[in-house]
């Protein structure tokens, strides 16, 4: 894993950014923003094998492959709407990165939703 280089790159933008707010301010909030994007980017490319092992597991376990595509379509706007409420943020538009945040959470809301019918489904069928 990368991780030494996604600590570093995130240490370096950190004192980059802190350097840079002071006189140019703007400035600071790109070097955040791409940062966070080569940080994110490197975290999803490493991120692929893990999602082949699991691919792997659920078919040996015989799991509808919908369960596992809507859990990493959840995991991934989970990730994506913190990154944008954190820049949003950091940009001083606090009230922005709240509403990125809620319509995260609808989203997810509307992705699982198919997945606790399925729950409700098996809990009626069990019930004599």
């Amino acid at each position: 894993m990368h991780i030494i280089q996604m600590i570093g790159i995130g240490l370096t933008a950190t004192v980059l950014a802190t350097l840079l707010r002071q006189q140019m301010p703007s400035f600071a909030t790109l070097v955040s923003l791409f940062a966070g994007i080569v940080i994110l980017l490197l975290v999803v490319r490493s991120m692929a094998s893990a999602i082949g092992t699991v691919q792997q597991l659920t078919a040996a376990a015989k799991v509808n492959q919908m369960f596992l595509q809507t859990l990493i379509r959840i995991l991934g706007i989970a990730y994506v709407v913190e990154f944008a409420a954190d820049v949003a943020r950091d940009a001083g538009e606090t009230a922005l990165g709240g509403r990125i945040e809620l319509a995260g959470k609808i989203g997810i809301v509307l992705l699982a939703l198919p997945i606790f019918k399925d729950v409700l489904d098996v809990i009626v069928q069990m019930i004599p």
